[in-house]
This record gives C-alpha cells, structure tokens and sequence, in this order.
C-alpha cells in the first residue's frame, strides 16, 4: 500500500481536480481557472545553504496563464498532520521561486506571483499549529515593525461547510466528502457521483483508510465506463466478506485436523492399554473378563484384539 504523500500527488497532478480546487477554494466554486490553462512546473527547487547545494520539493505546482495574467505559479502541499513549522516551510518554497524570478537570466521577463495552497486533510482534530510566521518567530518588540510577516493560505478540508464540499467537481470532492462525513459521523456514506481517475482516487482511499482491499478493486473495474463510490464500497465489503469466509474455513480446517489428531493420540493410549492388559492376560495374572472390565470392552472384542 502506498503512502498518503505520494497518493494525494497521484490525483493532484491532473488538471481537472488541481483547476477544481482553486476554483472553489479561492473563487468560491467559479469557473476562474480552466484545466487547459494549465501548465506542469517543476515542483524542485535548489538552494545554497552553509556552502552545500540541497534540494526541496513541493507535493504539486503548476503554471496558470490566462488573458491578462500573464502567469501566476500555484503549488498544492498537501498534509495528514499538523506541522508546526509550516509557514517556514511555504515560505522556502515561495522564496525559492520568487528568486529564479531575480537571477540574471530572467531579469527582463515579467515577474509573476506565487501562491501556495497548504491543503489539510486530518478530520479528527483541528490545525492546531502557527499559521504565520509571527508565530514561529522569537521577535522583539523593538524590531517587529521591521519583520515581514508570512500567512500561508491554510485550508481544512474536512471542516469546510457542507455547501463548500459540495461546489467541488471533480474526484476531489468525493475525498472531501469522505473527510467531512467520517469527521461529522465517523462513517462514511457513498453517493453515485461517478468517478474519473478510478485508480488513482482508490490507491489513496486505500492509503488514507488503511484498507487494501479499494486497491485490490482497481483491477475488477478496469474498463468500466463509470464507476462510482457504490459500486467500490459494495465490491469492498463483498471482498471482506470472501476474505472473512476464506478464514473460517481455513479455522474450521484447523480445527478439525486438531480434533481428529486428539482422536488418533486417544486411540493410541487405548490401544497400547489393552496391549498391557493383554500381556498380563498371557502371564495368567488377568483373566480375559477382569482385562475387558479394565478395557472398557466386552470380553469378546477384547479376545478378538489379542489375537
């Protein structure tokens, strides 16, 4: 099963869901940004720092040009928990692209704006870390005029309205649906909007549930024409159901093979009993009558044994 980092990437990177969530996260579910007027950036970005090149990578960023923009870069960073350091974090991504604008190369080209969309998906507990800078920062009074401040544009998914989840489009809103209603209910009821990227929305269901049996579908619907939440949920639960039959019999098996092997150890105990008795019976110490009594036999069988 593969993680939630790399899985959440998995469904970003398409256009459709990445335009869906500026469009309703930014532009309150207006058709502002259109998937064809979107770009791949290169979401790595290379620093200097104490002499030693490094590397950081963000989750998504894409390029938007459209009419009058003549571009603005959006990333998407994507996170299960809190992190308590996460406006410094967008802030070294947002630098790092605000200073590939300043090198000497692109030093005529228009500048453009970088956005960064820092996207919550935990549902049983709230952001509970900075969101600023200011809140990070161990600032004097006497300098703070002159620190710049920093907010990231944070967003709670699962604690957006129900009329907000429902602006969503995309796959994206069956994710948001899915964190709105195991928030509210810790449960989670299917509707039949069909589903456009069905490997990709599974793995990460399957990732963000801890179930591998939404990926073990993926195969069963491949080359389906639609294919929505019901139909996964009920190919799902069959699935438990097959796996939960597959262990009781191999249980059931267990079982019997253990009864049958205590049944074998018994008859082995009585046989070599009798034995016994049979040889004090060919000594003349028992007659056949006091070593059936002892048997547990009449005394024909018991004769019938020892011969």
């Amino acid at each position: 099963m593969q993680d939630k980092d790399v899985t959440e990437k998995m469904l970003e990177k398409y256009n459709d869901v990445f335009a869906d969530i500026l469009n309703v996260l930014l532009f309150g579910g207006r058709n502002v940004v259109d998937e064809a007027t979107l770009k791949d950036a290169l979401p790595m970005s290379m620093l200097k720092i104490d002499g030693r090149v490094r590397s950081q990578e963000r989750d998504i960023a894409k390029y938007w040009r459209k009419n009058k923009i003549n571009v603005a870069l959006f990333g998407l960073e994507n996170q299960t928990t809190a992190n308590k350091i996460m406006p410094l974090r967008v802030f070294g991504y947002d630098g790092a692209e605000y200073v590939k604008q300043s090198r000497k190369e692109n030093i005529d080209k228009a500048k453009y704006p970088v956005i960064t969309l820092v996207l919550y998906l935990g549902y049983e507990k709230r952001w509970n870390y900075p969101k600023t800078l200011f809140e990070i920062l161990d600032v004097d009074e006497e300098i703070k005029p002159y620190v710049n401040d920093f907010k990231i544009n944070l967003f709670e998914i699962a604690y957006l309205d129900r009329e907000k989840i429902d602006l969503f489009k995309s796959d994206f809103r069956i994710l948001a649906d899915y964190l709105y209603q195991m928030r509210k209910n810790r449960d989670y009821i299917a509707d039949e909007t069909a589903i456009a990227h069905v490997e990709e929305l599974l793995t990460l269901m399957s990732a963000m549930t801890d179930d591998n049996r939404f990926e073990e579908t993926i195969n069963e619907l491949k080359g389906k024409e639609k294919v929505n939440m019901c139909e996964v949920l009920d190919r799902v639960e069959a699935r438990g159901i097959e796996k939960g039959m597959e262990k009781g019999i191999e249980k059931g098996m267990e079982k019997g093979m253990e009864k049958g092997m205590e049944k074998g150890r018994a008859v082995g105990r009585q046989e070599g009993v009798i034995s016994i008795l049979a040889s004090l019976v060919n000594d003349g110490i028992l007659s056949i009558d006091e070593a059936a009594v002892r048997a547990n036999m009449s005394a024909e069988d018991f004769e019938k044994f020892i011969k």
